[in-house]
């Protein structure tokens, strides 16, 4: 019923078109620069100049050379994981037309895969220079929220990944959605994932002993996004090719791939007390007991 009467009231509704965005930031003739790499390139300048504030603080585990390395290692997990993952949980059929793959100024890439080619980039760091695994992804986990916030605007600015149609009052009409208003679900996602993870995290990092307690922070993280994007993609339109999935199990692909980050992050936060250790730290003199 809600349906019908978004579709005889579509007129009242915001057009995305209006808004004068889209997915090209500059436009130079011979080369475009669009927001999704901007939101990618921004939030890893951003989530380096927080960690390097973050390792200020005593008990850090890891050095300011440990996190200049940090950044390169995690580039190209988010990178190479997200777009292997894009590949293999949403696009398997694009391995047929190989230098697709390369196209990522064009958007497709998996929060998932990024998030486990992050994980495990951090796990080489780590074995490397023998530091504490756990606590690196804790402090990692901090910087999260600034590219997950911004990537999520450049789906906005793409018109890309928008909800179901909808009645609310602040519901748009993207070009590639047909005439029917949606939620801006791009924008749902930008608010949870990035600014009430910041919320979370940051006071907890900097007002608790939270970063003592090895995989909390990280958990709180993984429980954040994971708990957000199960309930968002509610009102997210499932992608066209994998609508079956919706209809045979009632979840989506987005949320079948959460439940395991929601599971991981429980026994993180729950086990962390436990795993309270003595810290010493990689750099500076202050001890922290």
């Amino acid at each position: 019923m809600f349906i019908a009467t978004a579709a005889a009231a579509a007129g009242d509704y915001l057009k995305f078109t209006d808004l004068g965005i889209g997915p090209v930031a500059l436009d130079l003739g011979i080369f475009e620069l669009r927001w999704y790499s901007l939101g990618y390139l921004f939030g890893i300048l951003l989530g380096y100049w927080l960690l390097t504030k973050l390792i200020r603080k005593p008990g850090s585990p890891m050095s300011r050379e440990h996190a200049d390395d940090m950044i390169l290692y995690a580039t190209l997990g988010i990178i190479l994981g997200g777009r292997v993952g894009y590949i293999l949980f949403y696009q398997p059929g694009m391995l047929a037309t190989p230098l697709e793959v390369f196209k990522l100024w064009e958007g497709g890439m998996s929060l998932h895969g990024g998030t486990l080619g992050t994980i495990f980039a951090i796990w080489l760091m780590a074995r490397k220079h023998g530091l504490s695994f756990l606590r690196m992804c804790d402090y990692i986990a901090c910087c999260v929220p600034f590219g997950l916030f911004l990537v999520r605007l450049a789906n906005f600015a793409n018109s890309e990944l928008w909800g179901r149609v909808t009645d609310a009052k602040w519901a748009i009409i993207f070009p590639n959605g047909g005439d029917m208003p949606r939620h801006p679900s791009q924008l749902y996602e930008a608010g949870a994932e990035g600014l009430l993870m910041a919320a979370i995290l940051w006071p907890l990092f900097f007002k608790t002993d939270a970063r003592y307690k090895p995989g909390f922070l990280f958990g709180m993280a993984a429980l954040i996004y994971g708990i957000a994007r199960f309930c968002i993609e509610f009102v997210r339109e499932p992608d066209a090719h994998l609508q079956h999935v919706v209809e045979q199990t009632g979840l989506s692909m987005g949320q079948w791939l959460t439940i395991p980050m929601i599971l991981l992050g429980i026994y993180l936060v729950v086990t962390a007390k436990r795993r309270r250790q003595r810290v010493e730290p990689v750099a500076g003199t202050e001890s922290v007991a």
